[in-house]
């Protein structure tokens, strides 16, 4: 049975990553629930993304996403699309492969996705590399938690998990 393919991304309320390269805006409460998301998970990630999180997987397996054949990553393996990371985490056994970014790769993903676990951030980045588009109404919210702004968060955000929509019985 192959894994779960989520997609895990905090977004600006205009449906932005990042301004290009770095998480725009320091969320505690929000990198816990990543942490706690991707704790043991097997990972799957672009090449800069990767190499943003040098130092960061411990008890991940990272596949980064290349078409670079060149490209040895330190940690985890190469792989060169979306289905042969789902075939390798297939393979071992994993219940779950969880897209970490960037844009190319959720907009890979997308399509194939059966999770979206994003955190919307209460603020508008006005450009940069987008979040893909996708249909609401085939992306039905599960679950909803609101953190509002305080001391440690400069914006309010909120955690929203999608499930794809069943196309027929």
């Amino acid at each position: 049975m192959p894994p779960v393919l989520s997609l895990i991304a905090a977004v600006s309320s205009d449906g932005y990553l990042s301004r290009g390269r770095g998480v725009p805006w320091d969320l505690p409460a929000d990198r816990e629930h990543f942490r706690a998301c991707a704790a043991g998970k097997w990972l799957l990630l672009g090449r800069t993304t990767y190499e943003e999180m040098i130092g960061w997987f411990s008890d991940h397996h990272p596949l980064v996403l290349s078409r670079d054949p060149a490209f040895v990553p330190a940690v985890g393996q190469r792989v060169t699309s979306v289905a042969a990371a789902l075939a390798l985490a297939a393979s071992a056994g994993q219940e779950e492969l969880l897209v970490c970014g960037g844009a190319q790769v959720y907009a890979a993903a997308l399509p194939v996705a059966d999770r979206l676990i994003l955190t919307r951030v209460d603020q508008r980045l006005g450009g940069g590399l987008a979040f893909p588009a996708f249909e609401e109404a085939d992306w039905p919210v599960r679950v909803r938690r609101r953190h509002a702004a305080d001391a440690l968060h400069a914006q309010a955000f909120e955690i929203r998990i999608h499930e794809r929509a069943s196309t027929g019985s």
